[in-house]
């Protein structure tokens, strides 16, 4: 499986622990950067990772700023990205089984790297559902494409 990961300054340390969990569990990372601490605007790296996973060259995505919340509404402006902030277990889960999620978004200020690795391994084994959710991804892809719903 194919991972594109991402994160702003406020972000790194969490960011490579997530990808060192990442490649020693065997998923091929692409590392959109940061590359360190040093300051970075979020949007340019929530952008990365969404057009990474939007054009088909990911199957998921990885994301992390101080709160995940900033990173995640970049990604969410590219056209096909449904990201969701992860806190926990029941987040992952529920972002990919009912919203279909594929970038996971979390805060290194409000997430241990051990608790978003555990959020992380339930967001990458949990299915998508469909069935009566699978009518609400329809909705977001139309808004997607500039439809008033």
């Amino acid at each position: 499986m194919r991972i594109a990961i991402g994160c702003d300054h406020a972000g790194f340390a969490l960011k490579s622990a997530l990808k060192e969990w990442l490649e020693s569990e065997g998923y091929d990372v692409n590392d959109c950067g940061a590359f360190s601490d040093e300051r970075v605007d979020y949007p340019v790296f929530g952008a990365k990772v969404g057009e990474v996973v939007s054009a088909g060259n990911a199957d998921f995505g990885v994301l992390v700023c101080g709160s995940g919340q900033g990173i995640c509404m970049a990604a969410n402006k590219i056209t096909g990205i449904r990201a969701g902030v992860i806190r926990d277990g029941w987040d992952a889960e529920t972002t990919r089984r009912h919203n279909d999620a594929n970038v996971a978004c979390f805060g290194e200020r409000v997430t241990e790297a051990a608790s978003a690795i555990a959020s992380l391994r339930i967001f990458l084994r949990t299915e998508f559902e469909g069935g009566r959710h699978e009518s609400r991804i329809e909705l977001l892809g139309a808004l997607d494409e500039g439809a008033q719903i």
